[in-house]
């Protein structure tokens, strides 16, 4: 069986393969009304905090010693982006550099069930303005085919801040991926439908801590 690799020659993050089944739910704790409802434990909790933790130094590497605005993607990124603050705020605090940080939030929904909706809803757009000027670090959850990144790219861009780079703590592979991908990668998964870590299916699954792969009957239980 394959493991997960990271591939440093890339800068793809934590490649997980394509034959990759998961852990069995039996080795990890989570809701019982979730019981039936998940296959496996894609990536457990613990392996997506190491994870964020060298991303967050990462960061401090590129951009330390200069202010950032951090713009959190909701709702499905609010437990990466607050994780990865607080493993820099640590870094701040232990470190000879800084990295003086705001935040700031916008909302998009663009899926329904499983699947990805033509138009993406954004919510909060009118605030951006906030952005003018600064060095952004828009932190995503998940990109899929790019086309989500890439229109919000192009609204924070309307707004000519002085820098943009992208923390995503998943990238999706599949055949309709755009050259759109975020510059500092958690990982690299191929195409699952996958929640759990504020991630949803219709708003139920957030709460689970670590990252999940649904059952069939799941879906059918959860959809609209």
């Amino acid at each position: 069986m394959a493991e997960p690799r990271e591939d440093t020659r890339t800068h793809r993050g934590v490649v997980i393969p394509d034959d990759w089944p998961g852990y069995c739910l039996d080795l990890f704790t989570y809701p019982e009304y979730y019981s039936g409802d998940l296959d496996s434990v894609y990536i457990p909790h613990g392996v997506i905090m190491d994870r964020t933790e060298r991303l967050a130094r990462d960061i401090m590497d590129d951009l330390g010693d200069h202010d950032i605005a951090v713009l959190c993607v909701l709702k499905g990124a609010h437990q990466f982006c607050s994780d990865l603050v607080d493993r820099i705020q640590v870094l701040n605090r232990n470190s000879s550099r800084s990295l003086p940080m705001t935040v700031d939030f916008i909302r998009l929904k663009s899926y329904l069930n499983d699947h990805s909706m033509p138009d993406m809803q954004v919510i909060g757009a009118e605030s951006l303005s906030v952005l003018t000027g600064k060095n952004v670090l828009i932190v995503e959850a998940i990109v899929d085919t790019g086309k989500t990144l890439q229109t919000l790219l192009t609204q924070v861009q309307a707004f000519k801040p002085k820098l943009i780079k992208v923390a995503g703590l998943l990238v999706k592979r599949g055949p309709n991926q755009t050259v759109c991908l975020p510059d500092y990668v958690g990982f690299e998964i191929p195409n699952h439908f996958v929640v759990g870590y504020a991630l949803d299916y219709n708003e139920y699954f957030r709460d689970l801590s670590h990252i999940c792969v649904m059952s069939e009957g799941g879906k059918q239980k959860y959809r609209i």
